[in-house]
């Protein structure tokens, strides 16, 4: 295991301008954010910090944390970034996980690859292509974190947390990563922006065998997928 603390930051809000609230719709048997919990806890890298907003009305979403056991970070709604530094620091990490509660279908084993090629190489920053579209999570320096918070005032940096740390003249060390064989499947969407990204992430979830209590591999879910493709759902 890499040296250092880690955590895994899941960034969750209610507001979303697309689908208000998704974080806690219900999906295969569990809320968004439970799987997604479940699937980061499962990769066993650090504990799980849930990181929301200040606002009252993301108070369900701590509450929804708190009955799952983890911790919960409250920050800036909007200069996401400055949140992510102040929750990394509130529980000591050196490396950070970032993953977002839009992604019930995360690959536990990718946070473990990226971990592993930060202390490898001593980047700042890592995270692999290849893998369906939202499955991927970040893995970061808390000291990158920090040198960005202290260098850029751009409201999309703020927002994005980690593109200011990705962008090539910023100077830092960043590695990507290819996805696995088993898993390279760049073709599929597994994210929630949409309602129909919810209802397909739905019957994507529940082909798969994925629950609340079940954490599917990846490549479960990836078959699932296909068979849906090819008119084969489970009913």
């Amino acid at each position: 295991m890499i040296p250092g603390k880690v955590a895994v930051l899941l960034q969750a809000r209610l507001g979303s301008e697309r689908l208000p609230g998704k974080v806690l719709a219900p999906i295969a048997g569990a809320t968004l954010l439970e799987h997604c919990v479940r699937r980061v806890q499962s990769a066993a890298v650090g504990p799980v910090v849930v990181a929301t907003t200040t606002l009252a009305g993301d108070d369900p979403i701590e509450a929804a944390a708190r009955r799952l056991d983890v911790s919960v970070f409250r920050g800036s709604e909007h200069d996401v970034l400055s949140r992510f530094v102040a929750a990394a620091a509130a529980v000591g990490a050196e490396f950070v996980i970032r993953a977002t509660a839009d992604n019930p279908a995360v690959d536990p084993g990718s946070a473990v690859r990226l971990l592993e090629a930060l202390r490898a190489t001593r980047a700042d920053h890592a995270v692999e292509e290849g893998l369906p579209y939202g499955c991927t999570v970040e893995a970061v320096t808390a000291i990158a974190l920090r040198d960005a918070a202290s260098r850029t005032g751009d409201g999309g940096d703020r927002e994005h947390v980690t593109s200011y740390i990705r962008r090539g003249a910023s100077g830092f060390k960043c590695l990507t990563l290819p996805a696995p064989a088993d898993v390279h499947r760049p073709d599929l969407r597994f994210t929630v922006d949409t309602p129909a990204d919810l209802a397909y992430m739905r019957r994507v979830l529940r082909t798969g065998g994925a629950t609340g209590a079940r954490v599917a591999p990846l490549a479960d879910l990836i078959a699932a997928a296909d068979r849906l493709s090819a008119g084969r759902e489970v009913a």
